[in-house]
């Protein structure tokens, strides 16, 4: 594949024990503690709907907002792509012990919620935002997928595109299955030309897979082994010190995202 360039505007995060983009750095070098863990802040959502909000919606509207935030950009007009290898877990184990048990009690709202998009609408409903938006999954390559769908409509439409990655804890009997024993989001806003808001300068390209990169701190590894959406950590690292970036990410279960790129100042 022809190599694409894009440049980050900016970044979101939230972790366990970190939950600004602002503080990741911080925290990476020590001088920053573990934060308590609580519920993502998701400043953009109406507080009515911050309330009633499943796990899901709060992390991705969590890292989405900051990132927008650092862009500079309206949200309102900028297009999405929502990556989740599981979705939300929690309703998803919720529904399926209600349908086996006792179905007709089964709750309109948490069904409404338990559909992929569910962020991504009420991203888009929050942000009064007509853009084009995408939910996707791919596994254990959530991450690697939709960055290249993100970087792929960006450069193919000339425009800004918002990533969210994001994924909860698993439960019930799914846990079992997924393994997903951390709650994790990222976002990053995309664009096929340099601003001065630019961080960074990343190009692009597949290759069939071989290895991927691991995070340097050791930390941040066990989050990637602990949620598949933290898979995107050796970016978000190299993008927080500032370095140069040469990472190789899964973007599916037999292709590669080779990423390379520079800080920009």
């Amino acid at each position: 594949m022809r190599g694409l360039e894009v440049f980050v505007q900016g970044a979101g995060l939230w972790a366990p024990t970190v939950a600004t983009w602002a503080d990741f750095k911080p925290w990476l070098d020590g001088a920053l503690d573990d934060a308590e863990p609580g519920k993502p802040s998701a400043e953009v959502l109406p507080a009515n709907e911050r309330r009633r909000a499943p796990d899901s919606v709060l992390l991705a509207a969590a890292a989405a907002g900051q990132a927008v935030a650092a862009s500079g950009l309206d949200p309102g007009t900028l297009a999405s792509v929502f990556s989740s290898a599981h979705g939300d877990q929690a309703i998803t184990d919720y529904m399926c012990a209600t349908l086996a048990e006792s179905p007709a009690e089964l709750s309109p709202t948490r069904f409404h919620n338990s559909v992929h998009n569910a962020p991504a609408g009420y991203w888009t409903i929050a942000t009064v935002c007509h853009a084009a938006c995408s939910a996707i999954s791919a596994g254990d390559a959530s991450f690697g997928a939709g960055l290249l769908e993100a970087v792929a409509q960006a450069v193919a439409d000339d425009r800004p595109v918002l990533l969210a990655a994001f994924d909860t804890k698993g439960y019930g009997p799914l846990l079992s299955m997924t393994q997903v024993t951390v709650p994790f989001a990222a976002a990053l806003v995309l664009s096929p030309s340099r601003t001065p808001r630019s961080i960074a300068r990343l190009g692009l390209a597949t290759a069939p897979i071989a290895s991927v990169t691991r995070a340097r701190d050791d930390r941040l590894h066990a989050w990637a082994m602990a949620n598949p959406s933290a898979a995107g950590l050796p970016l978000l690292e190299a993008l927080a010190h500032g370095t140069n970036i040469d990472v190789v990410l899964a973007a599916s279960a037999g292709m590669a995202l080779h990423v390379r790129g520079e800080a920009l100042t």
